[in-house]
């Protein structure tokens, strides 16, 4: 394993593990696992779009809890495990079609807490929301 992972980590094995959950619902695609950061995307389409027809604030908020949680995860140590405390958005273009794309990176990784910051972008490379994640991150009972 390179880089920050303490734990086996690929888009497969993420795939893998998001089989039946939201992420599956919501079409959440993991594209690639860097050595500090993870990109998945969501669809702009019927199951993510708000009434006004733009990709729904929650779901941009879901690909960003989505990858912040799994980085969270993958880069505790091997027998911890990673909770959320706190996630916040800011909305900042509307997205209509297409395919928006997130990438998360650590801004702290610390022995009960980590940070992750998420850029989300739509496919002409404009910045579409920013999201900030706070994780616990708990020793094992």
């Amino acid at each position: 394993m390179a880089g920050i992972w303490k734990k086996p980590i690929s888009c497969e094995i993420l795939t893998a593990v998001s089989k039946g959950t939201a992420n599956e619902h919501l079409g959440i695609e993991f594209m690639e696992v860097g050595d500090d950061f993870i990109v998945g995307r969501v669809p702009v389409d019927a199951r993510t779009r708000q009434p006004y027809g733009l990709l729904h604030g929650g779901v941009s908020v879901a690909l960003a809890e989505t990858l912040g949680s799994c980085g969270a995860a993958y880069s505790c140590p091997p027998d911890h495990r990673a909770v959320g405390l706190d996630i916040n958005a800011n909305h900042l273009k509307g997205t209509t079609s297409g395919w928006v794309t997130g990438t998360a990176r650590p801004v702290h990784i610390g022995r009960t807490t980590q940070v992750w910051q998420i850029d989300m972008k739509n496919e002409e490379g404009e910045l579409t929301c920013v999201s900030r994640i706070t994780m616990a991150v708990l020793a094992p009972r």
